[in-house]
């Protein structure tokens, strides 16, 4: 199937075209969280959000079981309830950042993710973070959008295809999670 292969041959330049360095100060940061029984706090909008609820499980069971070093990490988009019951009452910007509010400290990691770079409620969330000491890792797109600008580690994906850029959003998260999981980093 020409399609396909296509589609692969063009995933495989978007992969090869990932920031390894930027990557791995993504996985110093995650493990000084960690090691400094600081939070991690991940968000995203609809396929951004899967990705996010799937770092959350990578880093709570499979980085941190049957390990002494565990890792403190909430998906900002699991909870159904708070976030209708923001955009609902209150408005869809907030949905991040107003439960970052209840728990964030200085020191602590928020990742957001955004296939645009422009969402609101990521950008109001990072903002936050940001004003109260947080590091903040920005998973985006190329051009990167204000995000790039905002987060204080742009993690880009050299693509603009929503598949392939998807694609590459879970391969580094797979990468950050699976540094843990097979012991490159303890």
């Amino acid at each position: 199937m020409k399609f396909a292969i296509d589609y692969l041959e063009k995933l495989n330049k978007t992969l090869a075209g990932l920031d390894i360095p930027a990557i791995e100060k993504a996985v110093s940061w995650i493990k000084e969280a960690r090691d400094g029984d600081r939070m991690i706090y991940v968000c995203g909008n609809g396929g951004s959000a899967s990705i996010a609820s799937h770092m959350v499980v990578d880093m709570l069971k499979g980085a941190s079981y049957g390990r002494e070093h565990r890792f403190k990490v909430i998906g900002l988009t699991d909870c159904v309830e708070t976030i209708t019951a923001y955009g609902n009452d209150v408005n869809y910007e907030c949905i991040f950042v107003e439960q970052i509010r209840n728990f964030a400290k200085k020191g602590d990691v928020l990742i957001a993710i955004s296939g645009s770079g422009d969402s609101r409620n990521i950008l109001s969330a990072v903002g936050y973070a940001n004003s109260i000491g947080c590091k903040t890792i920005g998973m985006t797109r190329a051009g990167g959008g204000a995000l790039k600008e905002m987060a204080d580690l742009s993690l880009r994906v050299p693509d603009s295809h929503m598949g392939r850029l998807e694609d590459g959003f879970m391969v580094m998260v797979h990468i950050i999670a699976y540094a843990f999981m097979e012991h490159a980093v303890d």
